[in-house]
């Protein structure tokens, strides 16, 4: 578990975007950076800090990952045959917190990591507590009979501002989900627009 765990929506001010598309983002009401120098006119960006930009909202969308975490999927990522950037966002999208946020049992991604560590979770019928697991296509993913009325739960079920993507069968009155398939980029519902491809010209050049 990372340590962070308190002010998640600094990453959005210091990205400059509501990365999670959420109501509570400061940054609708101060579209500004964190900090006594936040209103100061920014400079434009290097390649260098675009890409580096690039890899800090991907890697805080998924619950602010650390950066040993992150190289380490992106090592996989690498190794795959086929689009490195496309394999990056699949393998993030089959995090066992992910799921779990993707499928609406939790209101955030941060809710997600501490609801899996704190064994609410099973996958085909066995209790897993480790948020980086991975899941496989054809899992089914279920929230536990006596965490199924739990209000973080019944908060998440009730949200508006985001959808289940199709590449998830979820049945929220049994609080199951099926993972059907490894999405790209395309599928995934990212509020703002995410630039895996950049991503891969940081890890090359660094």
């Amino acid at each position: 578990m990372t340590k962070r765990t308190a002010a998640k929506y600094k990453i959005d001010r210091r990205m400059g975007e509501n990365i999670w598309g959420r109501a509570k983002s400061p940054l609708n009401k101060r579209e500004y950076g964190p900090g006594q120098h936040g209103q100061r006119r920014k400079n434009k960006l290097s390649d260098f800090g675009t890409q580096l930009r690039a890899k800090q909202k991907l890697k805080g969308y998924y619950g602010d990952l650390t950066e040993k975490q992150f190289r380490k999927i992106y090592g996989e990522a690498e190794r795959v045959k086929g689009d490195t950037g496309e394999m990056l966002i699949g393998l993030l999208e089959r995090r066992l917190d992910a799921v779990i946020y993707r499928a609406k049992f939790v209101p955030t991604v941060f809710a997600a990591r501490q609801f899996v560590n704190h064994g609410h979770v099973t996958v085909n019928g066995q209790r897993v507590n480790i948020a980086s697991y991975r899941v496989k296509e054809g899992d089914v993913i279920e929230v536990r009979q006596k965490s199924k009325q739990l209000a973080i739960v019944l908060e998440a079920v009730a949200l508006t501002e985001r959808d289940v993507p199709d590449y998830l069968e979820v049945d929220h009155s049994k609080m199951t989900a099926k993972f059907v398939r490894t999405p790209g980029l395309s599928d995934v519902p990212y509020p703002v627009v995410m630039e895996p491809n950049l991503v891969v010209e940081y890890y090359a050049k660094n």
